[in-house]
C-alpha cells in the first residue's frame, strides 16, 4: 500500500511543470520632496464625501483653484 502511495506522490511531481524563479521586484523610488512654494507634481487619489469613495480624483481637476487635502487616517475604522 505504501508504495502505491508513494508511486502516486512521484506521478504527481512529475506532472507539475516547473516554474522559473522570478527575479525580486525593486521597490519603488522614494519620492522626492517638493520645495514650499513650488508647484506639486500630478497625482491622483480616491475622493471622499460624507456618503462614501468617490472615483479618483486627479490634481490637474483642480488648476489654478486652492486645493486642501486632509487625511483621516483614523476614519472608519474602530480606533
Amino acid at each position: 500500500m505504501r508504495r502505491i502511495a508513494g508511486l502516486a506522490c512521484m506521478g504527481i511531481l512529475a506532472a507539475s511543470p516547473l516554474v522559473a524563479q522570478q527575479p525580486a521586484v525593486q521597490p519603488p523610488a522614494p519620492p522626492t520632496p517638493v520645495a514650499v512654494g513650488q508647484p506639486a507634481p500630478g497625482f491622483s487619489l480616491m475622493g471622499g464625501t460624507r456618503e462614501g469613495v468617490t472615483g479618483p480624483v486627479t490634481l490637474e481637476d483642480f488648476r489654478d483653484k486652492t486645493l486642501v487635502i486632509a487625511f483621516f487616517y483614523r476614519a472608519r475604522t474602530r480606533g
